[in-house]
């Protein structure tokens, strides 16, 4: 088209010869305005920015240049938004747009559609860049983190209600654990608006801290998808919010091999948004099967101290029963009292039926305990007897005299030479001297 347009103006000169018509200046570069413009719609230019000046308004001026030649470029505040790169002097990009004539002073520049660095995707350097930055600013530090709540009794589910990245998490949750109560906020996850989206349901749902509506832990997902349709999570302003919430979060957003920068700065990184609820909901299961174990090895534990215990105490009570009386007798009393209660609960009908037998059984403990009465009595009046037998005055009775010296009665043995000792009976005291 730019051939054409020449050889049609060389033409026209060629025949008007010295008959042509000056044109004025403005003429010229409007007429070379419009072959360009017309011509140079959509052009791709690789270079090396040798300058560049981001202005007040928000527009970039730049200028490209190769070993033998240079362009102006400007990229206006509309596409500059957009712009996933830092510019800087040095650096081999490539340029799309259209070419554009400022008729005014005769200059042409590259109106600039998009600026990416040569051989670098523009998402892949933004990535890099953003993930710099924040690093630079200790966003992924450690000491940062927020630990993750044990069991999570409210969570706050950042995700698109239409997607299947909710439903896996529901469905992971519901399986896992039930006693856990799980709020939507129905978040934008990709396109322009997300971003904005995100970061206000971020602040949302972590203005219920510390209230009895807080939740324990808040998880960003969604699924899998192309760089661009995801990139909302490599967003800065979402980075920043998820630094600034005080509620734990976790980043579960596309596959096990996607990394964005909202993994770097959440509080746990999620490989998928089933995962993370996996990795935060216990499993009723495997609890269960923690806790029957638990049982059957204190039950074990249990049994095993208890026959212990009962050995010794097996031990101990046969050890009063040799050597304590008062155990003995307390361990039987023990034994009457509870056969004696048992008897009463358990056989009360049989003593009313039995009330013949039991007065018969007294009468014969009654008929035994004269018996016995009258055994002791007979044994009593036989030890009487003898006592009466064995009495001194009796004795004295039949000639006998008790020896006694200073008031104690003693044998005739003890009685030394000339030693004066008593000699009584019944009504009579003589005072002796032994000779020999």
């Amino acid at each position: 088209m730019v051939e054409s347009a020449i050889s049609q103006y060389k033409t026209t000169t060629i025949h008007q010869g010295s008959l042509m018509k000056a044109l004025k200046v403005s003429e010229l570069n409007t007429q070379i305005k419009a072959i360009l413009e017309q011509t140079f719609l959509d052009v791709c230019v690789q270079g090396e920015i040798s300058s560049v000046k981001v202005h007040t308004s928000g527009h970039i001026y730049l200028s490209l240049k190769d070993e033998s030649s240079s362009i102006k470029c400007v990229m206006f505040k509309g596409n500059a938004r957009g712009l996933k790169i830092s510019l800087e002097v040095g650096q081999n990009v490539i340029i799309v747009g259209s070419v554009s004539v400022y008729a005014q002073k005769g200059e042409y520049q590259i109106l600039c559609k998009s600026i990416a660095l040569a051989g670098v995707g523009e998402l892949a350097l933004a990535f890099e860049n953003l993930k710099n930055k924040l690093q630079a600013k200790g966003y992924f530090e450690s000491f940062h983190k927020k630990p993750m709540p044990k069991f999570p009794k409210r969570i706050a589910l950042l995700t698109s209600a239409t997607g299947a990245a909710k439903e896996d998490m529901l469905k992971v949750a519901r399986k896992r654990w039930e006693n856990v109560h799980i709020t939507l906020f129905d978040t934008l996850v990709q396109g322009e608006n997300a971003k904005e989206c995100i970061v206000a349901n971020l602040a949302l749902a972590d203005s219920f801290f510390g209230t009895e509506e807080g939740f324990d832990v808040i998880v960003l997902g969604r699924g899998g998808g192309s760089m661009e349709d995801m990139w909302a999570f490599n967003e800065e302003c979402v980075a920043e919010a998820i630094y600034r919430a005080k509620t734990p979060i976790v980043s579960a957003v596309g596959h096990e091999v996607d990394v964005f920068i909202s993994d770097f700065v959440a509080d746990l990184r999620a490989p998928t948004p089933s995962a993370a609820m996996e990795m935060l909901l216990p499993d009723k299961f495997e609890f269960l099967r923690i806790i029957d174990e638990m049982m059957s090895a204190y039950s074990s534990v249990f049994e095993r101290y208890l026959g212990q215990k009962q050995g010794l105490i097996g031990q101990l009570k046969e050890y009063f029963k040799l050597y304590n009386f008062h155990a003995q007798y307390t361990n039987k009393t023990e034994q009457i009292q509870a056969l004696g209660q048992i008897f009463v609960e358990n056989f009360r009908n049989v003593l009313e039926k039995k009330q013949g037998e039991i007065e018969r059984v007294k009468m014969l403990i009654d008929v035994a305990r004269e018996r016995k009465l009258t055994c002791a009595q007979m044994e009593s009046e036989r030890i009487f007897e003898a006592l009466k037998v064995s009495n001194p005055r009796s004795l004295c009775k039949n000639g006998y005299a008790q020896i006694s010296k200073e008031q104690k009665v003693c044998a005739l043995q003890d009685i030394a030479v000339d030693e004066v000792f008593e000699l009584s009976d019944l009504d009579s005291h003589i005072f002796a001297k032994r000779v020999e």
